[in-house]
């Protein structure tokens, strides 16, 4: 059995992706990430596989992709990923798909990048506007 054969239970990828067990549930339910197996008495055993795929989705979501956008970048990295015969115009294809997804990655990177700036700002005027207003020590 290879590293990647090791599954673990739900609560290990929990703790390992920080995401809830409800998170990790609703993935499943549509469809983005199954777990790979299940031991004798019911449980959900994930793989580092699966784990990957997590993180994937983990990045995605605060910026803005949608369940289904995270499902088409995961079925795209998927088909590269496998062990199937791609012909030249198929892997391009998939290959646009993934740098359409980095793109739109880039640029709301760039969004963020605003409002942490302004966030910042804002964080120093309040920090300025409260030390103007430290009463001055008596003497």
């Amino acid at each position: 059995m290879g590293v990647d054969d090791k599954h673990m239970q739900i609560g290990e990828v929990a703790t390992r992706t920080e995401l809830s067990l409800r998170t990790i549930r609703h993935y499943e339910e549509t469809g983005l990430v199954t777990p790979s197996a299940r031991s004798q008495g019911g449980f959900r055993l994930y793989t580092e596989t699966d784990v990957s795929r997590l993180m994937v989705i983990r990045r995605m979501k605060p910026l803005g992709f949608t369940l289904e956008q995270m499902r088409d970048l995961l079925a795209a990295t998927d088909r590269l990923d496998s062990e199937a015969a791609l012909d030249d115009g198929e892997r391009e294809a998939l290959l646009e798909r993934v740098r359409t997804y980095r793109q739109a990655a880039k640029e709301q990177v760039e969004k963020l990048r605003v409002q942490l700036s302004r966030a910042e700002d804002f964080a120093t005027t309040l920090g300025a506007r409260l030390e103007q207003n430290v009463p001055a020590p008596r003497t």
